[in-house]
């Protein structure tokens, strides 16, 4: 006989985590192993930044020539998306939030609860900031596939001889690719996964190497390294420049990528991928997109495609297809990811979590999200038709998770790492408006499709909030009609029921009062069993609990006994197998 009752708040599970300092100190990989998985995360972590250089210097450039002559675009464009590459995702993410990891898991939910137990109480508006980055993450998880498929295959357009007759159904192939991707999902990503690394890899090498010619063609594009160049356009532009400013955010759009996955490949795995390969290649490919529409203006259509040699066209067209095709398998996965801890911290419903892999805990499937995915994915193509339309939709929902990415960091440096103010504010102050200032600029694209990510965010947000408030609720009903645990021990001493044989086992959310279910059993059955078992399940706020600290058993009397098992936000409970 068993009674589930409600669990407590979200915030609750985060605050339990205790006063304990953050660790730092999880073992690095050595050798081989080390870069395994480097090449791993150049796959799953860098698939959607990596193939950002298909369409964000295409949309920066569309809006820069009505600002002003190709030449001063050009320079001013190249200049702002290395600057945004290096400061936001190499600075900010590579070398700053990294530091913030919650026993080597990264992520919104991570943060939120490394946040709460930061401050060592529950607060609402840190809640607040966790559900809504959550909230903003499936925004991306829809934009992203749509966007970066769709681009891809717009790149038919300008196939050798047979573009013009590929051009009219560029919207049915890519919607054929997508549907196919969504699935094999319930097969698992371990197959596939295994030629993440490895493709992506090429994929960045190949971007670089049809981009050295062009430069060595137009070296004066390296000026473009300047800071100068992007500050003086930006200037010079006025508020097409603010406009030009949110298409160049496209280029680090996947950025949160970096954190969200730091506990699939570790720390020093990522920032490795990063700076050897994946940073210099795509600084190699936007100066090359750079320098070749400085001596061809008319690139600027799609200076992308344009780099492509025509012997190389078909290769390249595929292996594009089969980045973007990882980039989305990557959100994907992480929305099934985040779903699992949205559901373990009690911000979502009970949803099918199916698992994909024996040996790999981190690869589940969930139905409901697939397929609300693929729906939502297909909406987008058919509404919005081109990747350019669904561009300004994309970048506002990366935006506002980053500047709450910041604000949660700013809340751990200064509580948990015991940073001074005067530091904490120096360190945040310059990202924190970076992130507004771009947050700002993809604001202007509300009314041209930024809206979408925003009303999906918000009813969310709604969903989150009302089932959490719900739990609540519920919860403070329980206790009102229930009494102590303590209580009960001494009215049955005082007035015995009868006895039955056998061992019950009642679920509670709180255990120390008297589950509803045992409740009902002595006042409608008037029995009570030989020995009662008081079983919770808590979420901690980490993302996995060892095995040694899984079970914690309290004898109350010889009848009652309060057992706890405590599980990770990124674990699926196993009771039998706990229990066992």
């Amino acid at each position: 006989m068993a009674n589930s009752d409600a669990p407590p708040a979200p915030e609750a599970y985060a605050a339990s985590a205790g006063h304990s300092e953050p660790d730092h100190g999880h073992g690095q990989p050595r050798g081989a192993d080390f870069w395994k998985l480097a090449l791993g995360s150049i796959g799953v972590v860098f698939g959607d930044i990596g193939t950002s250089p298909l369409y964000a210097m295409k949309e920066a450039l569309h809006h820069a020539r009505a600002g002003g002559g190709v030449e001063m675009a050009t320079f001013g464009v190249v200049s702002l998306i290395f600057w945004a590459l290096l400061v936001i995702v190499t600075l900010k993410y590579v070398v700053f939030i990294m530091r913030a990891d919650n026993k080597g898991e990264g992520g919104t939910l991570a943060l939120m609860a490394l946040a709460q137990r930061a401050i060592g109480r529950r607060s609402t508006i840190i809640f607040i900031l966790g559900i809504a980055g959550t909230a903003l993450f499936y925004g991306d998880g829809i934009i992203t596939p749509a966007v970066s498929v769709l681009s891809a295959a717009e790149g038919l357009k300008d196939a050798p001889g047979i573009g013009r007759y590929l051009s009219p159904v560029v919207q049915e192939i890519a919607i054929v690719i997508l549907v196919l991707l969504f699935l094999v999902q319930a097969r698992g990503t371990a197959m596939v996964g295994r030629y993440f690394g490895p493709i992506t890899l090429l994929w960045f090498l190949v971007i670089a190497g049809i981009s050295i010619e062009p430069i060595m063609r137009r070296p004066e594009i390296l000026a473009a390294l300047s800071p100068v160049y992007g500050a003086k356009f930006l200037i010079s532009n006025g508020v097409i420049g603010f406009v030009i400013l949110g298409s160049v955010f496209l280029a680090v759009t996947g950025a949160e990528a970096l954190y969200a996955d730091m506990g699939h490949f570790g720390r020093g795995p990522i920032r490795a991928a990063w700076l050897l390969i994946c940073f210099p290649c795509l600084v190699i490919n936007y100066f090359g997109q750079g320098a070749l529409v400085l001596a061809h203006s008319n690139a600027a259509a799609n200076p992308f495609f344009a780099l492509i040699p025509p012997s190389l066209y078909w290769p390249i067209i595929i292996l594009a297809t089969a980045a973007t095709v990882i980039a989305s398998q990557a959100v994907i996965t992480g929305a099934f990811s985040i779903t699992q801890s949205a559901v373990q911290l009690g911000l979502l419903p009970r949803l099918e979590i199916k698992r994909t892999s024996e040996t790999r805990a981190g690869q589940i499937y969930v139905p409901s999200v697939n397929r609300l995915l693929l729906i939502g994915v297909i909406a987008l193509i058919v509404v919005f038709q081109t990747s350019s339309n669904l561009a300004a939709a994309y970048g506002i929902a990366v935006t506002g998770t980053m500047v709450i990415t910041t604000l949660m960091a700013f809340i751990i440096a200064r509580h948990l790492w015991n940073w001074s103010l005067p530091l904490a504010l120096a360190v945040v102050t310059p990202l924190l408006t970076i992130d507004v200032v771009f947050l700002a600029a993809n604001a202007l694209k509300i009314l041209e499709g930024g809206w979408l990510p925003l009303a999906l965010g918000s009813l969310l947000m709604v969903v989150m909030w009302t089932w959490t408030k719900g739990a609540q609720i519920l919860t403070e009903k329980t206790r009102r009609d229930s009494v102590p645990l303590a209580d009960l021990v001494q009215i049955l001493a005082a007035r015995p029921p009868h006895r039955v044989s056998g061992t019950a086992i009642f679920l509670t959310g709180d255990p120390d009062m008297t589950p509803v279910a045992l409740m009902h059993n002595l006042k409608h059955n008037k029995v009570l069993h030989e020995k009662n078992v008081i079983l919770t399940v808590r979420t901690a706020g980490k993302p996995r609990v060892a095995e040694a600290d899984r079970i914690d058993i309290e004898k109350v009397d010889g009848d009652f006994q309060k057992v706890v098992v405590s599980y990770g936000f990124m674990e699926s409970p196993n009771l039998p197998k706990a229990l066992g």
